[in-house]
């Protein structure tokens, strides 16, 4: 479509599941529990082509000290990287593409459930899903779309949709 967004492709549920099983050996499976995020997981709609995944550990101890072991997996670490209570890592292929984003937080973080909430919505609720798809093509539309545009164009979306889908989520995921 561009080079922001491209039609969903469903390889990109095992490329989640081959990072995932990667990540897990590398860190062991008992420490981080992985999710697939992002519009990825979203089938049917337009979708940057980089694998977001979530992961969830009970403390950033362990995880700060797997620094040589995220790096052996091609993986940046970026630490906090804006987001307080979070430890980011992006992957890029040696064509200097990106290919992963893993955002990892401790167990109860709030974030974690509006990850899930958000993608789990969209999964259940098709006509949103599609306005969400039809925003990011008029946003990835014209001669020289930008990068920071098509970021701030989507935030109103979701922040509108994200209470929506926390709401629906809590009603349909009971703690």
């Amino acid at each position: 479509m561009n080079r922001f967004v491209a039609p969903h492709n469903p390889t990109w549920e095992s490329a989640f599941q081959t990072e995932a099983k990667a990540i897990s050996n590398a860190l062991a499976p008992d420490e981080i529990t992985l999710h697939h995020i992002g519009s990825t997981a979203i089938a049917g709609i337009l979708a940057k082509p980089i694998i977001d995944l979530l992961g969830v550990v009970s403390a950033f101890e362990f995880l700060d000290a797997q620094t040589a072991k995220m790096e052996a997996l091609g993986y940046e670490v970026m630490g906090a990287f804006g987001i307080e209570a979070r430890r980011y890592f992006r992957k890029i292929d040696t064509s200097g593409q990106r290919t992963h984003h893993l955002h990892v937080f401790e167990t109860g973080s709030p974030h974690i459930e509006r990850h899930l909430a958000f993608r789990d919505y969209l999964r259940e609720h098709a006509h949103i899903a599609r306005e969400y798809s039809d925003l990011k093509a008029a946003l990835t539309n014209g001669a020289t779309p930008s990068w920071d545009a098509y970021i701030e164009g989507k935030d109103p979306f979701i922040s509108r949709v994200e209470t929506d889908a926390l709401h629906w989520y809590r009603q349909n995921h009971p703690q």
